[in-house]
């Protein structure tokens, strides 16, 4: 059972730039063509998308996330070049980490214990 779970984030000052929900969230706007629909698809409400897609367009230097309001037919949303760019760097990022992790992976792993032990007596 592998227990290590790495997270890679990319913070612009105290906001989190890019990590791996806003990157899943980026390839769902790619797919869907539209936050809502890529928020019905991640399980998340609108609004929280919206926050996300808001956070990386205001860290980013370009917008990772073109859209247009309304209803019409011409609403919706794209990842721009920039977001596609970023997307792709991000993912390529992730991959270089995860492959040297197998090897300290194996030593942390047989280092920790199934279950922790109780509690010493007298400390909680």
């Amino acid at each position: 059972m592998k227990r290590l779970k790495l997270k890679l984030q990319l913070y612009c000052g105290e906001e989190i730039a890019m990590g791996p929900g806003k990157a899943d969230l980026l390839e769902a706007i790619a797919g869907t063509g539209s936050i809502s629909a890529a928020a019905r698809e991640m399980g998340l409400s609108y609004r929280r998308a919206w926050l996300m897609v808001d956070v990386m367009n205001r860290c980013f230097r370009e917008k990772l996330v073109e859209s247009t309001p309304g209803g019409g037919q011409k609403a919706g949303a794209c990842v721009s070049d920039a977001g596609q760019r970023a997307l792709v760097a991000y993912r390529a990022l992730q991959d270089r980490v995860m492959g040297v992790v197998p090897t300290s992976e194996e030593v942390l792993q047989a280092m920790l214990r199934d279950r922790p032990a109780p509690p010493e007596k007298g400390k909680s």
